[in-house]
């Protein structure tokens, strides 16, 4: 499409022509790219520009393969994943202390995304609760479309700013929390819009995203990128982009409940036994890391309200209930600092 004016031909990106033809619903446009989505160096960043949204070429010719074929060639780039998350293991580093010591001064970790990323933020944050026994408001997410995106496509609230903003803010963002925007293009306007205005409120922020030099990166403290290549069916980030950004919540998470003290040598000890599974759990956890019996892991957990950590601190310090509890209380839940009786240090 080419607006003439004088002598000159204006000819409008892809992004800008389909937005004229997609409108938002009232009648005027939500101009995604040309609300300064820029690469940091002030070029326009559309999206064939983008790694991944390039087109593969080990993939050529894919629908023509047979399920053999089809299978190795999502392996053999699957394969590329860890790699790439590797490269930004500092920056992961950073964010996992950064997201400890929030949730040790009792902040909270607040999850944005849309579309695939923002249901691997959800999966991620929907986790932490049975996993460590943490609040339920200790680790949130917000997406794009809400709850009924989880299951229901509702990707075009994504282009949107002002839904961004408006869903952080319910979350009512303080100097405590971290916010951590999930994009695999680094570009989406609802994302961004979101980090902006929780950095606006003084949290701390971050960024997961595979592209380098994004609009996403330019509002977070830190940016976590995995540049995964492009994907084996163009566009189609919820296979290398969504394994890579699955991959590091996983770390950034679990880091920080290790680093919080809710693992115990490579041990879940922060678990409440509700079923079979993991009451059997809980008194493994006290044979192998305490080396007694089952006997007395058994009534070790039954004298210490059935708590693990409360009965770890028990066994492996040769203390009481009370002073157990006293020592947990103190290192802020932390079983190693409660055992050995020290602070908490970050």
């Amino acid at each position: 499409m080419d607006a003439i004016q004088g002598d000159t031909i204006d000819v409008e990106s892809p992004a800008e022509v389909g937005l004229k033809l997609m409108g938002n619903g009232t009648g005027s446009i939500e101009t995604q790219t040309t609300r300064a989505e820029s690469n940091g160096r002030g070029t326009a960043r559309h999206l064939e520009t983008l790694t991944t949204e390039s087109a593969n070429q080990a993939s050529q010719g894919f629908d023509t393969k047979s399920a053999l074929d089809i299978a190795r060639i999502i392996n053999h780039e699957d394969a590329k994943i860890a790699a790439a998350v590797r490269r930004s293991l500092p920056e992961i580093s950073v964010v996992i202390d950064n997201v400890a010591r929030c949730l040790r001064d009792g902040g909270r970790l607040i999850y944005v995304g849309a579309g695939s990323s923002g249901r691997i933020a959800a999966l991620d944050a929907s986790e932490i609760p049975p996993t460590y026994s943490t609040l339920p408001q200790t680790v949130q997410y917000i997406m794009a479309g809400g709850p009924k995106a989880l299951a229901s496509s509702m990707e075009t609230n994504e282009d949107s700013r002002e839904l961004g903003q408006r869903d952080i803010a319910r979350r009512r963002p303080t100097r405590k929390d971290i916010v951590i925007g999930v994009s695999a293009s680094g570009r989406t306007p609802y994302v961004v819009a979101a980090l902006e205005y929780a950095h606006g409120r003084g949290s701390k922020t971050a960024a997961v995203t595979c592209n380098y030099n994004s609009e996403l990166s330019g509002v977070a403290d830190v940016t976590i990128v995995a540049e995964v290549g492009p994907e084996v069916v163009l566009g189609s980030t919820r296979m290398k982009a969504g394994s890579a950004q699955k991959m590091i919540l996983n770390m950034i998470t679990t880091g920080a409940m290790t680093r919080l003290g809710y693992v115990y040598e490579n041990l879940m000890v922060n678990v409440h036994m509700k079923n079979a599974k993991l009451v059997e759990r809980g008194i493994r956890i006290l044979t192998q890391s305490c080396n007694v019996d089952q006997e007395t892991a058994v009534r070790t957990i039954k004298a210490s309200g059935k708590s693990v950590p409360v009965a770890l601190v028990m066994l492996k310090a040769n203390v009481d209930k009370q002073e157990a509890v006293r020592r947990l209380a103190k290192s802020d839940g932390n079983v190693r600092r409660a055992i050995e009786d020290t602070t908490l240090d970050l």
